[in-house]
């Protein structure tokens, strides 16, 4: 078990995420930063859909009430356990009593603590992740408070030989001010002039502190619309029949606005939906802070296809390291 002392800014348990219920209504929540929270549990040895926390800019103070092997990844915070320096991407050894405090990051948005074993709470439908807007999931459907107990599972096996393990400098990701952001393009893009769709894929868009898990909004040029909103879709050009979003969906609300959205991402609307945003990728928006700016690189499905194979690829690599 392990006490929250700090809950930091908005700490929530997150696994792999929820799938298949979608069309329901209700999203795939799961992790932002897919690729860190794997490798959390890769180096400590747990499932690839263990739950862990996940934490934003501020990670608080958690005291363990019992020994165990535990990684932090993503975001670089400055951390301590018993006020010593601990880093990042490596599997450290606690003992009962220890605490772990993390303080604010100076680069990237969400880290992640990932304990051997895996935290222990409840599945709803399928998965362990917080859905913070239904209440559902992660712990008692909300994010972290002082004075909360997080039950932990027993590892799958021994898992002292692990403490010391570490990732190569090649595999952790670069969290930087700028991001190429790969994009499908399609859906109602259509309703977008020929000038719109190269101003979107030729010009650099500003994250706005207006971005959370639901979406990520980006502040850019101006673009131009089709005059020719459909029947039965309301007075601006921007404007849809309602349709489907697809997680990553590439939204323009505005001549001068944009949002992608995020893995607690609504299900639907009725916005133009120029494209989709590689599910590699979102774990960089899930990084970016605010101010931060990106640019939108048009691929196929082909090439979506292949990075989805590379990440593979490299987690597998890295595990046969470990």
């Amino acid at each position: 078990m392990i006490e929250v002392i700090d809950s930091g800014l908005w700490t929530t348990v997150q696994d792999m995420g929820r799938h298949g219920q979608y069309h329901l209504g209700v999203p795939p929540s799961g992790a932002a930063d897919r690729y860190s929270y794997m490798i959390g549990n890769l180096l400590v040895g747990n499932p690839e859909n263990s739950a862990g926390l996940e934490m934003t800019l501020i990670g608080g103070e958690f005291m363990f009430r019992k020994n165990y092997i535990i990684a932090l990844t993503g975001a670089p915070m400055e951390a301590y356990l018993n006020n010593k320096p601990i880093s990042f991407w490596e599997v450290h050894q606690v003992q009962e009593g220890d605490r772990l405090k993390l303080k604010a990051c100076k680069i990237g948005v969400k880290s992640y603590l990932c304990i051997a074993g895996g935290i222990d709470v409840p599945d709803v439908m399928g998965s362990k992740s917080t859905y913070e807007l239904s209440r559902i999931g992660g712990y008692q459907g909300r994010k972290l408070q002082a004075g909360d107990k997080i039950c932990i599972n027993e590892p799958l096996f021994e898992t002292s030989p692990r403490v010391g393990k570490s990732i190569p400098a090649g595999y952790i990701p670069a969290f930087t001010d700028f991001q190429e952001l790969r994009v499908t393009m399609g859906i109602t893009g259509y309703l977008m002039n020929d000038m719109a769709l190269k101003t979107f894929l030729n010009s650099e868009w500003t994250v706005s502190h207006e971005s959370d898990r639901v979406a990520y909004r980006y502040k850019g040029p101006k673009v131009s619309f089709s005059e020719m909103p459909p029947f039965g879709a309301g007075n601006s050009f921007s404007n849809v029949v309602d349709i489907a979003y697809p997680i990553g969906a590439v939204l323009f609300t505005n001549e001068e606005e944009l949002i992608v959205l995020q893995k607690d991402g609504t299900t639907g609307g009725g916005f133009i939906t120029i494209g989709t945003v590689i599910s590699q990728d979102l774990d960089i928006i899930a990084q970016s802070r605010p101010q931060s700016k990106c640019r939108f690189i048009a691929v196929t499905i082909d090439q979506a296809i292949q990075a989805r194979i590379e990440r593979r690829q490299k987690l597998e690599t890295l595990y046969q390291m470990l």
